[in-house]
């Protein structure tokens, strides 16, 4: 018999005995089997972070932690307007530094990346692994059919509320003002999610995550912190912009053909001019954040497209807040309405060509 957390897991899920079919949205795209197994085991495990806190032989920097998120967790309703439900109120420890490993696809002449589609999610521009070892073997067999892989690892996920997902021990690391993000960013998923259209939900995400942690920053009087907060963020930014015009140079290079040795060493030499500009650009920032792992070091198509999902429509998602003066419940309102739009239609307000 499954534990009864898991039991009442599979009970909220719409359709229980088909739960497996919403499996994939949990994770944008997963190995349905390894995610069918793996998600159920983190449920099975769940502990209530309220009685952790409460428990006398837990180990002091453990509650520290988890009390903290406990804070955020609670700023994030009452501040934010995002869902108050039993998300985030639970922990998992983990036995792995990662809970899941994102695979990432593209053409070896393209920038636009692999979709995998499923009931329900749509199609998704990734395909999610809760083993390290089987996304590195499917990346392997897709490098081999002459793909451009990336392999990326994931500390945490949204199952879009159909679940209450967990804190995981792989997030706990965090410094704080990225613990609180992530918690603030994942719950944004079960506010508004488009089906198959990965970087408008990310970059939705994104915008909530950083209104959201400049808003928890100022209301608990951290204000250096917020400053090197948003410092930080401009360099993101910057660096997803040098990312963003790399992948328009080489669309134009892709678009105009050419033989297979002139693509190949067009495409070696944006890569290498994106780095060299990055290494510019970066002299100056002598303390924070350098996002250096972001550009530096092999660079493909595939991992240009996995940036891309995260930050290519995040500049209008942050427009479209400011012209609402930071009105969160009219942002959400507004998002659902673009949500209803179609994919051609909500580029053309908020995504980047």
């Amino acid at each position: 018999m499954l534990p009864e957390q898991v039991k009442q897991a599979r009970h909220r899920c719409w359709l229980g005995i088909f739960m497996a079919l919403w499996l994939p949205v949990c994770l944008g795209g997963c190995y349905l089997t390894g995610v069918s197994a793996g998600h159920l085991a983190l449920m099975a495990d769940r502990r209530p972070i309220d009685a952790i806190v409460a428990d006398a032989d837990t180990e002091a920097g453990l509650r520290e932690r988890l009390q903290y998120v406990r804070e955020a967790r609670s700023f994030a309703s009452y501040g934010l307007a995002l869902p108050d439900n039993g998300s985030f109120t639970t922990y998992v420890a983990l036995d792995r530094p990662y809970v899941a490993w994102n695979v990432f696809a593209a053409p070896e002449f393209s920038t636009e990346p692999r979709e995998w589609c499923f009931v329900v999610a749509g199609c998704v521009s990734y395909r999610g692994y809760f083993s390290e070892r089987q996304a590195v073997e499917y990346a392997r067999q897709l490098a081999a059919r002459g793909w451009d892989v990336h392999v990326s690892p994931v500390a945490a996920y949204s199952t879009l509320g159909h679940f209450d997902d967990p804190v995981l021990s792989s997030v706990l690391g965090y410094g704080d003002v990225e613990l609180a993000g992530l918690i603030f960013h994942e719950l944004a998923h079960q506010v508004v999610y488009v089906s198959g259209d990965s970087a408008f939900n990310e970059a939705f995400a994104t915008a909530v995550e950083i209104e959201g942690v400049k808003r928890w920053l100022d209301g608990l009087g951290r204000f250096e912190d917020l400053v090197d907060f948003l410092e930080g963020r401009r360099r993101l930014l910057a660096v997803a912009g040098l990312m963003r015009e790399t992948r328009q140079r080489l669309a134009s290079i892709y678009d105009a053909a050419g033989s297979t040795a002139a693509l190949r060493e067009a495409k070696a030499g944006e890569f290498a001019r994106m780095q060299t500009a990055y290494q510019i650009m970066s002299q100056s920032w002598d303390r924070g954040p350098t996002f250096r792992g972001l550009v530096m070091g092999q660079f493909n198509n595939a991992r240009l497209a996995a940036a891309a999902t995260y930050h290519e429509c995040l500049p209008g998602f942050q427009r479209l807040l400011g012209e609402l003066d930071g009105y969160l419940q009219g942002f959400y309102r507004a998002v659902r309405r673009l949500g209803r739009l179609t994919a051609e239609e909500r580029r053309r307000v908020v995504c980047i060509n």
